[in-house]
C-alpha cells in the first residue's frame, strides 16, 4: 500500500528489477529492430525476439510476484 492507502501493483517495480537479468534478450531484440529498420514490405518482424525478452522478464518476476499474492 502507498502512503495514501492506495493498493500498489508490485509488478512494475519487479519488471524494472528483472530487466537487468535479460540484457542478452534485449540486445537481440534491439539488433533485430535495427536490422529491419528499412523494410518497407512489412514482411520482416522481431516478434520472436520481443517475446523472448518478455518471457525472460516474466521468468524472473514470477517467483517474487507470487509471494505478494498470498
Amino acid at each position: 500500500m502507498s502512503d495514501d492507502g492506495e493498493v500498489v501493483d508490485p509488478r512494475a517495480r519487479l519488471d524494472e528489477i528483472s530487466k537487468a537479468k535479460c540484457v542478452k534478450q534485449l540486445m537481440s531484440y534491439q539488433a533485430c529492430v535495427k536490422r529491419i529498420e528499412g523494410d518497407e514490405t512489412g514482411h520482416k518482424h522481431c516478434t520472436g525476439q520481443y517475446f523472448d525478452y518478455w518471457a525472460c522478464i516474466d521468468k524472473h518476476v514470477a517467483p517474487r510476484l507470487f509471494k505478494w499474492t498470498k
